[in-house]
């Protein structure tokens, strides 16, 4: 598995640039405030549609949650771009042994207070409007091995234009009780909030 870089000064020019090139493509975004817990790190589980959700996750982590950035990315994806690891990001091959190295990684870094570990269930890109959202068995292991030490929290995010010409991201966010989650509980859980903020975000009218 390939992990993290540990380069202040690369890490601060991603920043930069993630900061500006969010703000230059897009009219605005938008969040949920939630109630976050300083004593304990944070697991958030999103949908993946497209290029733009870690980085829109990345602002959203800066700005609200006050937190270090962690994100599980495709190893392919990690190679092609190796600058990625200086924000954060940490492979997982599915079809490698590694993946439960990647997967106890994760968990490893919920330890820390400090840290936020994004993960995306799906484990690739679907549509942004699907109606099921896919989830792969690993992130199980990754909750019980952290268990007691994070809080859990659901990001839907979902991209439209509108009247601008630049599209608005809309990220709904929500705390979710994680004690003693089977995988069908999570994968539920998950999903009632996702059709929650879909049915918001498609009841939206200016």
């Amino acid at each position: 598995m390939i992990k993290p870089g540990n380069n202040f000064f690369i890490r601060q020019i991603l920043h930069y640039y993630v900061t500006g090139i969010v703000k230059r493509h897009f009219h605005g975004l938008k969040f949920d405030p939630v109630d976050i817990d300083p004593h304990k790190s944070i697991l958030l589980i999103a949908n993946h549609f497209s290029y733009w959700d870690s980085l829109i996750l990345y602002i959203v982590c800066r700005k609200l949650l006050k937190k270090e950035f962690y994100v599980m990315v495709r190893e392919d994806t990690t190679i092609k771009f190796q600058y990625v690891k200086y924000g954060g990001a940490f492979s997982i091959n599915k079809q490698s042994r590694d993946m439960l190295q990647s997967l106890d990684y994760a968990a490893e870094l919920l330890n820390d207070p400090q840290n936020l570990v994004l993960i995306f269930p799906q484990g690739k890109l679907y549509s942004n409007f699907v109606n099921v959202i896919q989830f792969e068995k690993g992130i199980t292991r990754v909750m019980e091995k952290a268990a007691g030490k994070f809080q859990l929290l659901f990001a839907a995010t979902f991209v439209q234009y509108m009247k601008h010409k630049k599209p608005t991201a809309s990220v709904y966010m929500h705390v979710e009780p994680c004690q003693s989650k089977s995988f069908e509980d999570l994968k539920n859980a998950y999903q009632m909030h996702y059709d929650n903020a879909k049915l918001q975000q498609t009841e939206i009218v200016i």
